[in-house]
């Protein structure tokens, strides 16, 4: 499994978020569509339904600011003895039936994204949804290297770049 932007990827699948574990609730990408998953969800849309993704509520900050709020998280779980959840975010998928929103859990630690690759990922949805196309690239890449874990900033960078086509 390999964390590329707002996406988790592993060798068969795509999901915007962290994959869902349990009941916990999720969006998962297909070849065929996008199905919400979780208790509260269950839904399920072909390309063609699918007239937006749009991952909203996402923490972003510069890479020195994100490591100042790593950093500070740290040293609050150390004083305090709590472990912190990544903050969530939402996924909103506007369909030709309506909008449905799902809180996913972030994938990337400390749940902040930079700037960089929190933009690439918003224009790789976009992309995504008017096309399809580009999810083959995130599945085939997925079966190639998914079990390697998550690739250095730099190279999600690249990737990001490389399946939204600019």
């Amino acid at each position: 499994m390999a964390m590329v932007g707002l996406f988790w990827i592993t060798e068969d699948r795509v999901y915007v978020g962290a994959e869902p574990v349990g009941t916990a609730a999720g969006v998962r990408l297909t070849e065929h569509g996008v199905e919400t998953l979780g208790v509260e969800h269950g839904s399920s849309w072909g390309w063609d339904e699918v007239r937006r993704i749009e991952a909203t509520d996402v923490a972003v900050r510069s890479s020195a600011r994100r490591l100042a709020s790593l950093a500070l998280d740290s040293v609050l779980v150390l004083v305090s003895g709590d472990g912190v959840l990544p903050p969530a975010f939402t996924v909103r998928v506007d369909t030709t039936d309506g909008t449905e929103e799902v809180s996913v859990s972030s994938v990337v630690v400390g749940g902040i994204y930079t700037p960089d690759e929190h933009e690439l990922s918003r224009v790789l949805l976009d992309r995504i949804t008017d096309r399809g196309e580009p999810l083959d690239d995130l599945l085939a890449w997925g079966r190639a290297h998914a079990t390697e874990g998550t690739p250095r900033r730099e190279e999600r960078e690249a990737l990001l770049r490389k399946w939204a086509g600019v």
